[in-house]
């Protein structure tokens, strides 16, 4: 059996989806480790996955709230900049460090995640077997399609086709301090040279939480590329509320913006307010991004419950619509509970989630920013109306449950990686020799 030690951006959603796969690789009899900064650790909750601390020295306990708080409140562009110097300080740390940990604990293959660059660039450096996984959309590119964080849609045409590859090229201007982290750190590992996520991808195997019918029409991926869908752990977190009693006739709408979005106490209060004109009751996530004081005012303001956590696949399988910030997470667990949804993307590769849940026809998207509750209100009176997104989230939904999650993305990985348990002799039969 292997020792995996698993590489990815310290935010919450992907530690809980990597999670999922280390814990399906643990019950094989694999061991698994989760490497970085040390505030990351709290991200780990199954008891039976290893976490190794590195990069102390520039990246202290105590600092990872700060950089949290960027990435979910950049401001204007300065801010911005913040958040990709920030991210390519974490990669140069990472790839700094995770060489000396990885002999040090003896891992033998790496599990990377497509939006840590360092993963990549170490196994292969190292010439060590690796294996790619999508958390949030895919980063491969592709001519024609729009980057992940770009809130177009697609359309094949030479006007389309001219808007993603300009917007490709600011993207990618924007990211110069990250590119000139690969670039620098390439060099040094003595690869090739590279500059982008997409140039770090493992050769070997590459999963994505995704379905094929929710994504935009691909013709490029690789052989070795596999939609596995929602990539989803057996054990609930500790702190979550149960699930409220929901008064049947009436809609009952199901809203959160996920870990980092939580504080947006103002938008919260539009999507309250839309629900109360609906007469639907609303249940509220704020992921602790919100005090006491601020559940209260958004009960005044329409909602019906509020807490910090719920237990979210339970409460899509029972709401009649969901708001979100797109995040994939969410957006997947919608899907497999066939669940509308109403997008407000606020960040990342949220726009570019939000414009594939419209190009699916699985629910509609508005501005966080400039959409009022008559607005938000109209948008959810089609989602409850209206059965066309019924009918494209049945289609969606038998394919997520057939995708085989956490249990194929194992699989995937032993087989690339040549790590499959071989089956065991029947008793009182000699195996072949």
């Amino acid at each position: 059996m292997a020792h995996f030690g698993v590489v990815a951006p310290a935010f919450y959603s992907h530690f809980n989806a990597l999670e999922a796969l280390a814990g399906e690789l643990v019950a094989r009899g694999h061991r698994v480790t989760f490497l970085h900064r040390p505030d990351a650790a709290r991200f780990i909750r199954d008891p039976r996955v290893g976490f190794h601390a590195i990069g102390a020295g520039t990246h202290p306990p105590g600092s990872l709230d700060a950089s949290l708080q960027l990435a979910a409140n950049p401001g204007g562009p300065l801010g911005l900049r913040r958040v990709i110097l920030d991210m390519a300080a974490g990669t140069d740390m990472l790839c700094r460090e995770l060489p000396r940990a990885i002999e040090a604990l003896g891992i033998d293959a790496l599990i990377a995640d497509q939006m840590e660059a360092a993963g990549g660039l170490v196994a292969e450096g190292l010439g060590m077997p690796f294996a790619s996984v999508a958390c949030a959309l895919p980063v491969n590119r592709e001519p024609g399609i729009p980057l992940p964080v770009m809130p177009f849609g697609y359309e094949d045409s030479e006007r389309a086709h001219k808007i993603v590859e300009g917007s490709t090229r600011v993207y990618d201007w924007m990211m110069a301090p990250h590119r000139r982290s690969i670039e620098a750190n390439a060099r040094r590992l003595r690869l090739s040279p590279r500059g982008a996520l997409h140039d770090c991808l493992s050769p070997l195997v590459q999963v994505s939480q995704t379905v094929a019918g929710y994504e935009f029409p691909r013709r490029a991926l690789p052989p070795h590329f596999h939609h596995v869908g929602p990539l989803r752990a057996s054990n609930p977190r500790s702190d979550v509320s149960p699930l409220p009693e929901i008064a049947p006739g009436r809609p009952f709408v199901f809203a959160s913006l996920g870990t980092l979005q939580g504080q947006r106490l103002a938008l919260f209060k539009r999507i309250s307010a839309a629900c109360r004109q609906l007469d639907a009751q609303l249940l509220v996530a704020h992921c602790g991004g919100l005090d006491a004081a601020q559940e209260r005012a958004l009960e005044r303001a329409g909602a019906t419950w509020v807490c910090a956590f719920a237990p979210q696949q339970a409460a899509l399988a029972r709401a009649d619509a969901v708001v979100s910030h797109a995040g994939l997470n969410t957006v997947m667990d919608a899907i497999a509970a066939r669940t509308p949804i109403l997008a407000l993307p606020i960040a990342f590769d949220q726009p570019g989630a939000a414009a594939r849940i419209v190009h699916a026809g699985i629910g509609l998207k508005a501005s966080p920013h400039f959409s009022g509750s008559a607005h938000l209100a109209a948008q959810l009176r089609r989602l409850l109306d209206e059965n066309s997104f019924a009918t494209r989230l049945d289609a969606l939904a038998g394919s997520v449950a057939a995708s085989g999650g956490a249990p194929r993305a194992a699989d995937l990985v032993e087989d690339a990686l040549q790590l499959r348990r071989l089956p065991q002799p029947i008793q009182g039969v000699a195996s072949g020799g």
